[in-house]
């Protein structure tokens, strides 16, 4: 199996364009097709220069004409401008010879892709402005290893991507110091990934012969420092997880000495976000369905509370010495874990309500304060230390973790037979010697965790309800492994991940992630220690299991960071299925206690507030405007904020209100009547700000049963039929039409500037205290007509997919060819927007649909594709083929229940995800089919928006529509646009 990467995700598109958009300006590199008007133009303008070391980058736009690039991004992008280019500085032998190294940052949330992004990234600079060289600096072997595996996997992807483009990709390594050598002279892409630490130890401890080998002087490179060639080479450093990279002064020293063009900073928690281009953060993930969703199983709430429980949390002196401890506590719904502060003679029996396991001697006799030997100890002898407990049922609530696990496991084997998805199970440990021991032979033996895991396996595999599942075809020695670092002996031991002894582990996991996601290999259930905390994360993992002493250690954003992508089917498609992409982690604490810590940890790494309504959020809704698409924008969000806020539905703080409650019967948002179009947008924003439509708590979860009474019926079977032909489509426009469209537009295009053209030259020095340049040239260029201009008809017919012949006539009617001499790529980009634009209005106009003899949805897919979802997201219906219907919207649910209590609508279901319609834009996927009965039998198709008016949608979705009418008037079925269940 080889994972696919889908090329078109508009989210990733974004991310890589908010990088190449800064270098706008930066004229193109000259190609096979270009065509020079001045011999002596070339290397001036290609986009890297000539040193006697190698080739490198070049950068000639100056800073002024960078800041005013990255605001521009940056108000793309709704975003808070900055008022000067951040990043660091190299000074110069003389004053005016410092040069500006800038920081350009990007945020994108765990599991969206930050890797694929960054590595299109250095493909789309090298295509467009001639960048060669890049070094990909990475905190961790976990996050080098990633890193290599994503560069081997996206390969052919990107030389697809890129009509065959080369590249060279390495890590360095200090033994084979002289592929550095090829790394400064390739004229092709260069990508060298190097850890901080082999090059941290800056040159001011060379003398002592102990600073990083980079530095030395090698007889191999004629006596050159190997750092000489990386600096003369001005490569672009992209730093993954820069919170992790460049966190110290050493650190940052170490960053400058490569004498870097720039710096692109990629992380999903950034301390400083200098320069920020785009930001994808948790919600915006959640919301667009690019990770799965997180529910919490809580194990806590089903342990017996028999034995005392008592856990030492804390010890403090501030006022008095007292501690703070954990026991249980009678309520009426049961017993409870509670957090109490004791003193000295403190009765647990008294202060747990008088449970008979906290009566016999449980009397605080002694608190210690010393630092380092912090403890309590009771009349009854027992002594707690730090983080110690004692009593309640820690292996017999681990034993319970385990078998939740394996349960879930099966369920979702079950869910996803013969879907071509393979199903993972990430067990986190705190000791590699509870899932594997060593005799004293020196032989492996199976520790707890492994016993235990085998014997809850085997029991519930037992059972009927699994007994066709295909798992069973493996022993279960072959269903699960640990994944640990190996010592110097070649015994599994406990490491925090970043040591010499980690790299085999990470070899295993890393190297053969395809093997691990393929069906025929038996590995299902993996354990590991602090080794997959970060760096490592697998897309078919959809359970997680923290088996701790205490509550996990790990970060909360850690833990569900390895399972949040989207799964991959076994020809390495994503599978964006909601009623599939759930991950589940069964929990040593309960849901509430999870879900607050982990509502801390995205308000503190992302300055989200949950809750919370910022005042930007809503500057990305789309709307009409008099028939023109606009989009709200920083000051209109700053408007619907306010009224939000006058109207009562957020206080001053943003903070979400009673009177906000779109399931109140009756609930109508009240806002300015131009976003009549929007309001629903604008309540499910709101809505995604509420921790619990994100993070949901497991046992509410709800399996959507079929009612065979509506299922068997021949009125649905009636119904079905009428709708489920398959179609396919074709399209006919008018050559002469498209041609005239987009001369049209071309010739209102915004005017496009010259380029302002800075030059310098300049050597680089490198001594103690140091990298230095000593400028020797500078001149100032304004370019109209005389550098080589690229193969404009090619570029654009790649772009396009039009004839040659229709690109030269719309290039030559238009009359703004004087534009494309100014600002090549700036001209190239807009005229392919523009043409693809103007080709899609045409085609939608011009399409015909027609049935595919043979072809249809049968009525089993439903029986075959089980649904649960959470409470949260259904709505109970009595005239559906399943008891409850999945609703995306607020809009949906009223509909739902509108619909359910009608007397003439007698039967009507949610059209399900795999029912989809092909068209020019992608599959579209309707709403509601419905069959109404009065006078006469109606069978009816209907989608449901805020407004009925297709000219009053966005562009995308309003055509998706128009074909989705168009396929329906094929099989003859009334379809329409509604907003309430009133207008059937």
């Amino acid at each position: 199996m080889k994972l696919k990467f889908d090329p078109n995700q508009q989210f990733q598109l974004d991310a890589v364009s908010s990088v190449v958009d800064v270098f706008d300006g930066q004229p193109p590199n000259k190609s096979d097709f270009e065509v020079s008007f001045s011999e002596t133009d070339i290397g001036l303008f290609s986009g890297f220069s000539r040193t006697e070391l190698g080739v490198g980058n070049n950068l000639v736009l100056d800073e002024k004409k960078l800041l005013e690039n990255i605001n521009k991004v940056q108000e793309k992008f709704e975003l808070d401008t900055t008022d000067e280019v951040k990043g660091i500085k190299i000074k110069g032998k003389k004053e005016g010879d410092d040069r500006l190294i800038p920081y350009l940052t990007v945020e994108m949330e765990t599991g969206t892709g930050k890797t694929y992004v960054y590595l299109r990234t250095v493909f789309e600079l090298n295509q467009k402005y001639g960048f060669k060289k890049f070094i990909i600096v990475v905190p961790s072997i976990a996050i080098r290893e990633g890193v290599l595996k994503s560069i081997e996997i996206t390969n052919d992807h990107f030389k697809t991507l890129y009509n065959g483009t080369s590249f060279d990709y390495f890590v360095y390594d200090s033994k084979k110091i002289n592929s550095l050598r090829q790394f400064a002279t390739s004229n092709q892409i260069q990508i060298m990934v190097i850890n901080i630490d082999a090059f941290r130890k800056n040159v001011e401890d060379i003398e002592n012969k102990t600073g990083n080998i980079i530095y030395r002087e090698n007889d191999k490179l004629s006596g050159r420092k190997p750092i000489e060639f990386v600096q003369a080479t001005q490569p672009i450093v992209i730093i993954d997880e820069p919170q992790s990279v460049d966190n110290t002064p050493k650190a940052k020293d170490a960053i400058k000495m490569l004498n870097p063009l720039c710096t692109l900073r990629y992380s999903a928690t950034h301390l400083q976000e200098f320069n920020l281009l785009y930001k994808l953060d948790p919600i915006k993930a959640f919301e667009l369905g690019l990770v799965k969703q997180v529910a919490v199983s809580s194990v806590l709430e089903e342990a017996s509370f028999i034995d005392a429980y008592v856990k030492l949390v804390s010890i403090d002196n501030k006022n008095g010495i007292s501690a703070k401890i954990e026991l249980e506590v009678d309520s009426p719904t049961g017993p409870k874990r509670k957090k109490i502060t004791v003193k000295a003679g403190d009765d647990l029996y008294t202060r747990s309500d008088e449970r008979k396991a906290y009566e016999s001697g449980f009397i605080v006799d002694e608190i210690n304060v010393e630092p380092g030997l912090e403890f309590v100890s009771f009349t009854n002898g027992k002594k707690l230390h730090l983080d110690e407990s004692i009593g309640g049922l820690s292996d017999e609530i681990r034993k319970i973790q385990i078998r939740n696990a394996v349960k879930e496991h099966l369920d979702k084997e079950l869910q996803l037979e013969n879907k071509g998805l393979k199903v993972l199970t990430l067990f986190f440990i705190d000791k590699v010697a509870r899932y594997r021991e060593y005799g004293e032979d020196g032989k492996r033996i199976k520790g707890e965790y492994a016993k235990w895991f085998e014997e809850e396996y085997n029991s519930l595999i037992s059972k009927e309800e699994y007994k066709n599942l295909a798992i069973k075809k493996h022993p279960v020695e072959k269903l699960h492994d640990g994944y640990f670092a190996i010592d110097n002996k070649g015994r599994e031991k406990d490491t925090k991940g970043e040591s010499q002894a980690d790299e085999n582990a990470y070899n295993k996991i890393m190297k053969d992630k395809e093997k691990l996601l393929s069906l025929e290999e038996p590995l299902r259930f993996i354990f590991s220690h602090s080794a997959l905390r970060e760096g490592w994360d697998n897309p078919n993992v959809f359970q997680i299991c923290t088996l701790n002493e205490t509550s996990s250690e790990l970060k909360k954003r850690q833990e569900i960071g390895r399972g949040l992508r989207i799964p991959v089917n076994q020809d390495g498609e994503r599978v964006f299925d909601n009623s599939i992409n759930k991950l589940v982690v069964i929990a040593n604490e309960h849901y509430e206690d999870f879900a607050r810590k982990l509502q801390t940890e995205y308000e503190e790494d992302y300055g989200i507030r949950f809750g919370r309504i910022p005042k930007n959020a809503f500057a990305k809704v789309h709307y009409i405007d008099y028939g023109v698409e606009k989009v709200v924008g920083k000051d209109g969000s700053d408007s619907v904020w306010s009224e939000l806020w006058v109207k009562e539905y957020i206080d001053e703080n943003g903070k979400i209100l009673d009177k906000f409650d779109p399931d109140m019967e009756g609930f109508k948002l009240e806002i300015d009547d131009k976003y009549d179009n929007v309001k629903e947008e604008i309540i499910n924003i709101v809505e995604s700000y509420r921790l619990q439509n994100h993070i949901v708590n497991h046992k509410q979860k709800k399996k959507l049963s079929i009612k065979r009474e509506v299922f068997d019926n021949e009125d649905f079977k009636k119904l079905w039929g009428k709708i489920n032909q398959k179609t396919r489509f074709s399209v006919e426009y008018s050559t002469d039409d498209l041609v005239k469209n987009c001369v049209e537009r071309i010739g209102r295009m915004e005017k496009i500037e010259p380029l302002k053209i800075v030059v310098r030259k300049a050597d680089v020095e490198v001594d103690k205290s140091g990298v230095h340049t000593k400028e020797k040239r500078h001149q100032v260029t304004l370019i109209e007509k005389t550098f080589s201009l690229p193969d404009i008809l090619t570029y654009l017919q790649r772009e396009t997919e039009l004839t040659r012949n229709t690109l030269f006539r719309i290039l030559s009617e238009c009359e703004r060819l004087d534009d494309f001499k100014k600002n090549p790529q700036r001209f190239m980009d807009n005229v392919v927007n523009i043409i693809n634009s103007e080709l899609r209005k045409l085609m939608i106009d011009g399409i015909k649909y027609e049935k595919i003899g043979g072809e249809e949805y049968e009525m089993r897919l439903f029986e075959e594709k089980e649904l649960v979802d959470y409470l949260t997201n259904v709505v109970d219906v009595k005239k559906s083929i399943y008891d409850s219907i999945v609703f995306d919207s607020q809009v949906e649910r009223r509909f739902a229940q509108e619909l359910d209590e009608r007397d003439d609508i007698k039967l009507f279901l949610k059209l399900p995800k795999w029912f989809t319609v092909t068209t020019p834009l992608g599959e579209y996927n309707p709403d509601w089919a419905i069959l109404k009965e009065n006078d006469e039998v109606l069978y009816l198709v209907r989608e449901t928006k805020g407004v009925k008016d297709y000219d009053m949608l966005r562009t995308t979705e309003a055509q998706k529509i128009k074909c989705g009418k168009a396929h329906f008037e094929e099989l003859g079925v009334d379809f329409k646009t509604a907003t309430t269940a009133g207008e059937i």
